[in-house]
């Protein structure tokens, strides 16, 4: 991880390894409306929020490396997806620093459409024999909607997380009001 603190790149690592062993080991086994949550995509969604692109993008490269080693999949395919998943949404966090409630929300149906669609869409690319239909879509769509849900608590989770180990961002402070129960100094007589 580039320009990070110790602390934070070994929070991050962690929380990459952690994860990848959720969601292969767990996740996948509980199905919410006849699909599985995603929760990796979900997490480097919220890393790039937190973190910026580079951080957000390195990330994404290991997780989805870890990914395709653990299910024995066409290595490279994750990770080129979760690499953009996380640059993209370090880069949403640079340009322009979004504060709304829904911004995890959206940012992990959109990383979830990205990583879900682009893989469907790289292993036809690639020749894997895969039925391709409008189920397949209906899959898609469904695995979007339920990683809709899942990104708040997943994004509450992942900021937790790495809060302590986060270098101070001035762009990030808002101001606060005066807790003493005074007036405020503007307004003295």
């Amino acid at each position: 991880m580039i320009g990070v603190s110790p602390q934070l790149a070994i929070r991050l690592t962690l929380l990459g390894v952690v994860a990848v062993i959720l969601q292969v080991s767990a996740v996948t086994q509980i199905q919410i409306v006849g699909v599985n949550a995603d929760i990796v995509p979900l997490t480097v969604a919220s890393v790039g929020l937190l973190c910026g692109s580079l951080n957000g993008a390195a990330l994404g490269f290991f997780a989805g490396l870890f990914v395709d080693m653990a299910l024995f999949q066409t290595l490279g395919v994750n990770s080129l997806l979760l690499l953009t998943v996380g640059y993209l949404a370090g880069r949403l966090r640079e340009m322009r620093d979004p504060q709304g409630a829904a911004i995890p929300m959206a940012v992990g149906g959109a990383a979830t459409a990205i990583g879900v669609g682009g893989y469907a869409l790289l292993q036809f690319l690639l020749g894997v024999d895969a039925p391709v239909s409008f189920l397949l879509l209906g899959q898609v769509l469904l695995t979007v909607v339920v990683n809709v849900i899942v990104a708040v608590p997943v994004h509450a989770f992942v900021r937790r997380w790495l809060l302590p180990a986060l270098p101070d961002d001035p762009r990030r402070r808002r101001r606060r009001a005066y807790t003493t129960g005074g007036l405020s100094p503007l307004s003295r007589a």
